[in-house]
């Protein structure tokens, strides 16, 4: 067994060196890759296209893992919905992988991941660093991220056994909406807020000596996610102290043991059958600043609610008796008013004609803004959107849209926003809840070209703000909306 005594150990070999500087390299795409990208221009633009070539090219391996599609599109100032229909299509060649993971919202920590939603299927998720349990929801805990395929490009995070202990943290256990400093200021932080960092071997054990200051210690392993509370207070001792830190795939919830200032041996033995990377952190206010640093990121939530991602995976998104919930998604229902007179007006052959043009109209302006629709029933269609300010932009742009392909042709547009199941139907991604029924009910009650929308969406932020700047002043009224008890209070749009 080792013994590592803390005072003896220098600055400099307790943390690993950054992966920019080792895997940093320019790769030559082969034949196969050049190939994949020509395919790939012609589904996507060519603008991000361009820039995941360069990615590919000339990033450092770090780069290349666990992408975060939004913060991408940020750095090159893309289009966010252009960049994730081209990692979506890229993904679709084989050119990168699906991460889906389950995040800690205190640490940002990956609690979970897998390479499809179905691996999401626990009720509640566990955080040894946070000692909370959360239940998953697809708004803000499930975060997608892209990761390059190894038959495009090798990095070291294909093999997690290799990277450092920083890079493991950097790359595999925080999450891509961690907005982690530069490496220099990481480093000199993590040296700040750590007592020891160590890597250590399936099977072997090692033991540390250290001084323990008088504050809140942590020894966490993220590998098995494991970890032991140390509450170092009262008066210094020179006696010392004993830990041991055992690390299995199997473990308990451990508690918090109370300690004096002084001497401290921590033996650390690994049980895992992996490499485990075991440190003792100081949690105070350095380490809450670090893991409070947060950026957009790709949420499962608006992955469902994007269009080329359901044209894609139209059939294989969730398993038949999986749940997952969402907090907050707005719904869009429309439905055409006077499409049978039209019929009976023009013939069937040119109103079909009309119909499949107001679907292929409406398809388009809800891929436009950022949404996805869910199905179509009859002339009516159900669409969602991560955010109700691009619902109502949708919809303005719906009834310009249709009254500019057929002047006697009449959308009626309903919207609400809610908490709701994503569930698999028929085969497909679909929805489920109350939300989804009043949304249905809401357009229901449109008889002209008004827009009816309930009070939650009205009073959103963005939304309300849209309408401001469309000059639009929407009217309230109390209307019942059929087979829902309570009334409600619903906005027209003119």
């Amino acid at each position: 067994m080792r013994k590592v005594n803390l005072k003896d150990t220098e600055e400099g070999e307790r943390h690993s060196p950054s992966s920019g500087d080792l895997y940093d390299h320019v790769m030559k795409p082969s034949r196969e890759t050049e190939a994949l990208f020509a395919v790939l221009r012609e589904s996507a633009k060519p603008e991000p296209v361009n820039a995941i070539e360069n990615l590919i090219e000339h990033a450092p391996d770090r780069a290349l893992c666990r992408i975060n599609a939004l913060s991408f599109a940020a750095e090159h100032n893309l289009n966010e919905e252009d960049v994730i229909a081209a990692f979506l299509h890229a993904a679709q060649l084989g050119m990168f992988d699906f991460s889906w993971n389950v995040l800690c919202p205190g640490c940002g920590g990956v609690l979970n991941s897998g390479t499809t939603l179905k691996t999401v299927n626990h009720a509640d998720y566990s955080c040894a660093l946070c000692a909370a349990a959360y239940e998953p929801t697809l708004d803000e805990m499930v975060e997608v991220t892209f990761t390059i395929s190894p038959r495009v490009r090798k990095i070291a995070a294909h093999n997690p056994q290799t990277l450092p202990w920083i890079e493991y943290f950097r790359q595999l256990f925080w999450s891509s909406g961690v907005d982690l400093p530069d490496d220099d200021t990481l480093a000199k932080l993590i040296k700040e807020i750590t007592l020891h960092t160590v890597e250590l071997p399936p099977g072997e054990k090692m033991e540390l000596s250290l001084e323990a200051p008088e504050s809140f210690l942590i020894v966490f392993d993220p590998v098995a996610h494991m970890s032991q509370f140390i509450d170092v207070k009262g008066e210094p001792t020179r006696e010392q102290q004993s830990l041991a830190f055992v690390m299995t795939k199997d473990h308990a919830p451990t508690g918090t043991v109370e300690m004096r200032p002084g001497p401290l041996r921590i033996l650390l033995e690994n049980r895992s059958g992996s490499r485990t990377l075991p440190g003792v952190w100081i949690a105070g206010d350095k380490l809450h600043h670090l893991l409070g640093q947060r950026r957009p990121f790709l949420t499962a939530k608006r992955l469902l609610t994007n269009q080329t991602f359901r044209d894609i995976y139209r059939t294989d998104t969730l398993a038949v008796d999986q749940r997952l919930k969402i907090t907050s998604l707005t719904f869009l229902f429309t439905d055409l008013k006077g499409s049978t007179e039209l019929y009976e007006r023009v013939g069937d052959l040119a109103a079909f004609d009309l119909v499949r043009a107001h679907f292929r109209v409406l398809n388009k302006i809800v891929a436009t803004e950022g949404g996805a629709v869910v199905k179509t029933i009859g002339d009516a269609v159900m669409a969602t959107f991560p955010t109700p300010d691009r619902a109502m932009a949708a919809a303005f742009k719906m009834r310009e849209a249709v009254k500019d392909l057929n002047g006697d042709l009449l959308l009626k547009i309903g919207i609400h926003m809610g908490p709701c199941l994503a569930v698999s139907l028929n085969d497909r991604q679909d929805y489920f809840g109350q939300t989804v029924n009043i949304a249905s009910r809401v357009q229901g009650l449109a008889t002209s070209r008004s827009i009816f929308a309930t009070r939650q969406v009205v009073m959103d932020s963005k939304a309300g703000k849209l309408l401001q700047e469309s000059g639009i002043a929407a009217t309230p009224q109390t209307r019942s909306l059929r087979g829902i008890a309570n009334q409600f209070e619903i906005f027209e749009i003119p």
